[in-house]
């Protein structure tokens, strides 16, 4: 996940002009994690069973705008696909390297190499290590947009007949989120795969009952309390992301209020 923090202005007036985004803006706290337990149409979802929906024998390809988006929003579908035998692709499209802006700490040059290293070990807290095979497609952090060709062209070379694909929301709010969805969404379309878009900065700027998300097409991944609890210990393994950067004074990327509301027992997918 790219800084998007509301003391992060740089990231945010990138963010907010951004032609993709529009009305879907990350600022300040967010919805309360208390709107969202308490809304109970969240807790009526279909549920998605992974024995039922996916074949042991079937690859997974899940795509990360950047280096722990694949925590933040599927790491309960991780550890569930492991559990159920499917080997998975991991791609992250960016490395992530402009979360710190201005940073000594986290200069682009270091975050090239430190982020895939702290999925890495996210995965190995998820028991799921073995199972992934991780594909750097090294798109520019913060310009996948403008990449999308490009993007499209590696997807080819990379997608399998029988692959079931999963990525962030096509609206997540995000500019690199909303350019992964939209080209894996339509490259899915296009070859008739299956594809699942999962909400992660959607937590932040929606509210309950938004009509900005298609709810209808909506299904909810239930995760167990250790499920849960390996999750945050994978999330945890982001110290890029979760730490003060002192040259700057900046916050952690991502804030309290994001870890909390993705580190719940679900997971919610859209599958349209």
């Amino acid at each position: 996940m790219a800084a998007l923090n509301s003391a992060n202005s740089e990231a945010d007036t990138s963010a907010h002009n951004h032609p993709i985004v529009g009305d879907r803006v990350i600022e300040g706290d967010g919805t309360s994690l208390d709107a969202w337990q308490n809304w109970q149409d969240l807790h009526n979802l279909s549920r998605l069973n992974i024995a039922e929906s996916m074949l042991p024998h079937q690859r997974v390809c899940v795509f990360a705008p950047h280096p722990d988006d694949e925590i933040l929003g599927c790491g309960g579908l991780l550890q569930q696909l492991a559990a159920n035998g499917n080997p998975m692709v991991l791609v992250h499209v960016t490395n992530g390297t402009q979360s710190h802006p201005n940073s000594q700490i986290y200069p682009p040059e270091q975050l090239d190499s430190i982020r895939p290293q702290e999925s890495q070990s996210a995965l190995q807290v998820l028991g799921v290590a073995q199972q992934v095979t991780t594909i750097a497609l090294e798109l520019s952090d913060g310009n996948v947009f403008a990449q999308r060709s490009q993007f499209n062209e590696k997807l080819a070379a990379i997608i399998q007949p029988d692959d079931i694909l999963v990525t962030p929301f096509r609206h997540d709010g995000h500019p690199d989120h909303e350019a992964t969805g939209q080209v894996v969404a339509a490259f899915a379309k296009q070859y008739q795969l299956p594809c699942y878009q999962v909400l992660i900065w959607a937590w932040h700027w929606a509210k309950p009952a938004d009509s900005r998300i298609p709810w209808h097409n909506a299904t909810r991944l239930d995760l167990t309390a250790e499920q849960v609890q390996r999750k945050t210990q994978a999330i945890a393994c982001f110290k890029s992301q979760i730490t003060v950067d002192e040259s700057t004074g900046n916050p952690p990327v991502l804030s309290a209020q994001t870890i909390a509301r993705i580190s719940q027992p679900w997971e919610v997918y859209l599958y349209e």
